[in-house]
């Protein structure tokens, strides 16, 4: 690992390697976001790099700071997917070889970004369940064949990297931020900025936004070192590491940002606000950032910026957030419910327990279990989520019986 010191003058030579590399991503006004904390909320559109992620900036630097040696040994790199294509781009520019793990998880549209960035200089590897397993088989391959690793966030190479968005930001408006919103994985992009701005501009506040199911560097806050998830929600794919890392945990310790775990449901609201009103396609940690306004509150009037982190969804995926969304703001809901086996059941209880604006989305009978009655799992769309305890008590008036499907259940992994 480099020596190199994690300081703002780290981040100011990262800046000056990725000069005419990087895109300088733009700043946009939210009116949206802004409406609903009362603050100046602007985007840092980092969605918009080559590879549609910042994952570029610590790739690049690290990378293009091998020797001749190094650079002949190639490279190897652990990703969720967005790092991947950072390297993979890197590795093109600059004529190297290197061969990239990805966890099964990563979604398809990244694996082909990984291999067309890449122009033939990349290989990909398709190993384990999670970030973690890539990043095992990684060093092994490492060890094997010489080459050099180029972490996805715990070196201070890609960290300093990272942190060039916080000096992007700053030279944009011409003064620091009164808040910074950075997504957190492994934490790579908040310490570069924390490094940065913690000397340069010690005013401005940074603010972390963890997904709730793989809050790795919270969980290693509160123990006094990183520790691993004994489980890890892999949904927000780009941020969901069973361990935050040793370099970027020193970092945080140091500089004591604010942090608040995200409701994965809440970062789907996000991502289909982001989408159907500005236009931005994000991915789940793209949209982590954004998802965290509401959890805290800036001060009236205050300027905050908040890192839209990456782009890199795959359109497949877009039913599942869209019924995570709908559980999360409580408008959708399942039930097991027994039906009467007489003629009109549905109909009666379509008419007097339903409201006018709810619908049924989901039905399927389970099984028959006897002549009288006939289980079905429903699933209904509210058109308000406050008129959910209406309809509880309408179904305990009707002659049905039925059971919620509570969302922690492990049966309703199999719907979500």
């Amino acid at each position: 690992m480099s020596r190199v010191t994690i300081d703002a003058r780290a981040v100011e030579q990262a800046a000056e390697r990725l000069a005419g590399v990087v895109t300088r991503t733009p700043l946009q006004f939210n009116e949206r976001l802004s409406a609903a904390t009362g603050a100046s909320v602007w985007l840092k559109r980092e969605d918009l790099q080559p590879v549609r992620s910042y994952k570029i900036r610590g790739a690049y630097n690290l990378i293009s700071q091998l020797d001749e040696q190094q650079r002949a040994a190639g490279v190897v790199c652990a990703s969720a997917g967005n790092h991947g294509q950072g390297v993979a781009y890197a590795c093109a520019r600059l004529g190297i070889r290197g061969r990239i793990f990805v966890p099964a998880t990563t979604p398809r549209q990244k694996r082909q970004r990984i291999l067309a960035l890449g122009e033939g200089l990349v290989e990909l590897a398709v190993t384990g369940d999670t970030y973690d397993d890539a990043a095992e088989a990684a060093l092994r391959e490492a060890g094997r064949t010489g080459a050099t690793v180029v972490p996805a966030f715990d070196d201070v190479r890609t960290i300093a990297g990272q942190g060039t968005v916080a000096l992007e930001i700053v030279e944009q408006f011409g003064s620091a931020p009164d808040v910074l919103v950075a997504p957190v994985g492994g934490g790579g992009m908040i310490s570069g900025c924390l490094a940065y701005l913690g000397e340069r501009h010690p005013g401005t506040k940074v603010v972390g936004a963890e997904p709730s199911g793989a809050a790795s560097m919270i969980s290693a806050v509160a123990a006094g070192g990183p520790v691993e998830l004994a489980s890890l929600d892999t949904f927000v794919d780009g941020a969901a590491v069973r361990r935050a890392g040793d370099v970027t945990y020193r970092v945080v310790e140091r500089w004591r940002p604010a942090l608040y775990p995200v409701p994965e449901g809440r970062i789907c609201s996000e991502m289909l606000a982001l989408y159907q009103i500005e236009g931005i396609v994000t991915e789940p940690a793209g949209a982590l950032a954004a998802a965290s306004l509401g959890l805290f509150q800036p001060e009236p009037g205050q300027t905050v910026v908040v890192i839209v982190s990456g782009g890199n969804n795959d359109v497949s995926r877009y039913a599942e957030i869209l019924e995570r969304s709908l559980v999360y703001e409580g408008r959708k809901h399942y039930f097991l419910v027994n039906f009467p086996q007489e003629p009109g059941a549905l109909r009666r209880f379509l008419d007097e327990v339903l409201g006018p604006d709810d619908d049924i989305t989901h039905f399927e009978y389970v099984k028959r279990s006897n002549r009288e009655t006939g289980p079905a799992l429903v699933g209904i769309e509210l058109g308000d989520p406050a008129s959910f305890g209406d309809l509880l008590m309408k179904m305990d008036a009707s002659p049905i019986t039925f059971e919620v499907v509570a969302s922690d259940s492990p049966f309703y992994r199999f719907l979500v």
